[in-house]
């Protein structure tokens, strides 16, 4: 497992919950990060200010991810402000609503699609030239894609478009470790559970029902956005190692085979 510091991130949604976080965790680790946000405008300034008075390199810009100029934007930026990419964490994507099969018409689910599929795939895409460059100069590059435990096991109801979003994450995942591999790029998955203290299980969880899949978690306890951190920087460490290609499951133990 290669050392962070000095690493170069570009982390999408990196202002605001498991993100932030993320962020935060990435810094501490010594690395220069590049941090996109769509709507939290004041969240990312205040991370940019907390990590300048630490000493630390942090820059963000805005984007939206659903376009492909808005992707490509991004990432020039992100290479300008960082000299290069060495680690891409994908980090964007939303539940967006809770619809069943029935209520989920063409316009609802082509939305979610692209919000937590196709994100995906126009951000890395356009990085991609910049993390191979990275990976022959350096030794190694690393992705990281944010995926849910519902896409193992398919969500609680009304989150069928985005369990089945997150469980094609997974299989683009593995897809793209197979391609990017020969250049130096490992490519994992990250699939948390119930991550308590966000906006996404604040707007879409219950207490009620945060308290039932509490029931069923082995360790007792819903996770927190610094465990779903301390996994990521984990497999984005992997960038000279030997796991590409994989899912950690941060779930407290439930099973989701």
């Amino acid at each position: 497992m290669g050392s962070l510091a000095g690493k170069r991130v570009l982390i999408t949604a990196g202002a605001q919950g498991i993100g932030l976080a993320i962020s935060r965790h990435f810094l501490a680790a010594g690395c220069a990060i590049f941090v996109h946000y769509r709507s939290s405008a004041a969240a990312a300034q205040a991370l940019v200010a907390e990590a300048t008075a630490q000493g630390k390199r942090c820059s963000a810009a805005s984007a939206d991810l659903t376009e492909t100029s808005g992707c490509a934007a991004l990432v020039a930026a992100a290479h300008a402000s960082l000299g290069g990419i060495d680690i891409l964490i994908n980090n964007a994507g939303s539940l967006v609503a809770r619809r069943t099969l029935a209520e989920a018409d063409d316009a609802f689910w082509a939305e979610v699609m692209s919000l937590n599929v196709g994100s995906l795939r126009r951000i890395t895409r356009a990085a991609a030239p910049h993390l191979i460059a990275a990976a022959q100069a350096n030794g190694g590059a690393s992705i990281v894609n944010l995926s849910s435990l519902a896409g193992r096991k398919g969500g609680h109801a009304g989150s069928l478009a985005y369990s089945t979003a997150k469980g094609a994450v997974l299989t683009f995942t593995r897809a793209l470790a197979n391609e990017v591999g020969p250049q130096g790029i490992s490519v994992n998955a990250l699939a948390p559970g119930l991550i308590l203290g966000t906006s996404f299980h604040n707007t879409h969880t219950t207490k009620e029902s945060a308290a039932a899949t509490i029931a069923g978690i082995p360790l007792g306890r819903g996770g927190n956005a610094d465990d779903v951190a301390r996994a990521v920087l984990f497999l984005a460490s992997e960038y000279d190692g030997f796991i590409t290609g994989a899912t950690l499951d941060v779930n407290g133990g439930v099973y989701a085979a």
